[in-house]
């Protein structure tokens, strides 16, 4: 009988963001695909160590302890075939992790599996990937930046962290700001307020989360599942923000409006298992700290075609 995934969070993870493949990424860009699959098999019985999104695949997966039903579904996908793929497959053994769905495409790319798996959020460490399902797909999708250094994941819950502009909502009013400054930005926005952002790469996963607390044994004021806003917008843009996510039946648990401030420390105080941002400029600092992905432009869209003309210049 075929699973009803309607009300379940399905993330895609590629086996270089769940374990450190980083070597065994290097041998096969140095000796191609005959020398990644010797050192593989040489290898077979050494476990591999913790990748970037390894604490939250970990507890993402634990909310099905808890909650009334199964709510979280993971895949691991990966390029490997499936003999090179052993490694990975005793690596998840290992450290428990109750994962019963992969996708090993044999060097093939990753990209056109994203559909027939339904998956809602695909984390991966190879760009290519990462641009051709932004490109082709409505799934969440971000390119992992390397483990923070020095951090200690909450154990019993999960939080997400998100940028608003370009990420959770539309990115519209992004280019306002880039092409004609704050202050038109901030004109727009309060002139718009009543006006709701649209959507942007992870407004359906924003509230794919939202839905799936309902299935936790908790009020949502306390559910182990919490999600932030971090974003550089402040007053009085922030309105708009909050009455979208309102109208969307959307409760965010935190939200913290910067204002051009670093968010690094934030985010660590926050704890994040996962931020996502669109700017490199925020993820340098962030990913030194928490666990980070950047959410990358559609190669069409105009905040992609208008950085480009300013590297140009």
């Amino acid at each position: 009988m075929a699973l009803d995934i309607s009300k379940i969070l399905v993330v895609g993870v590629s086996s270089r963001a769940l374990f450190n493949l980083e070597k065994e990424n290097e041998i096969f860009k140095k000796e191609n695909i005959e020398g990644f699959r010797r050192y593989q098999l040489e290898h077979e019985d050494e476990l591999l160590t913790e990748g970037t999104a390894f604490p939250l695949i970990k507890s993402l997966l634990k909310l099905n302890d808890i909650a009334s039903k199964q709510i979280v579904e993971v895949v691991v996908m990966s390029r490997n075939s499936p003999e090179t793929g052993v490694r990975v497959l005793k690596s998840i053994k290992h450290f428990n992790l109750p994962i019963t769905r992969w996708a090993f495409s044999g060097g093939e790319p990753l990209s056109p599996f994203i559909d027939a798996f339904d998956i809602d959020l695909f984390l991966s460490k190879d760009e290519e990937d990462v641009q051709k399902i932004s490109d082709t797909s409505n799934c969440a999708t971000a390119l992992i930046y390397e483990p923070p250094t020095d951090y200690v994941p909450e154990i019993d819950r999960v939080k997400f962290a998100f940028d608003a502009d370009a990420v959770v909502f539309s990115e519209e009013s992004e280019q306002i700001y880039k092409e004609q400054g704050i202050e038109a930005f901030h004109k727009h926005e309060s002139e718009n307020e009543d006006v709701t952002l649209n959507d942007g790469p992870f407004a359906e996963l924003l509230r794919k989360l939202s839905k799936i607390q309902e299935f936790l044994p908790t009020t949502i004021e306390l559910t182990p599942l919490r999600i932030a806003i971090v974003t550089a917008r402040n007053a009085p843009s922030h309105m708009r923000v909050i009455k979208t996510l309102r109208h969307w039946g959307v409760y965010v648990d935190e939200a913290y409006f910067m204002g051009g401030l670093s968010k690094d420390k934030v985010l660590k105080a926050f704890g994040a298992h996962i931020f996502f941002d669109d700017q490199e400029t925020h993820l340098d600092g962030s990913s030194k700290v928490v666990p980070s992905g950047k959410v990358l432009y559609k190669t069409d869209s105009p905040l992609r075609k208008y950085e480009k003309k300013k590297k140009e210049k």
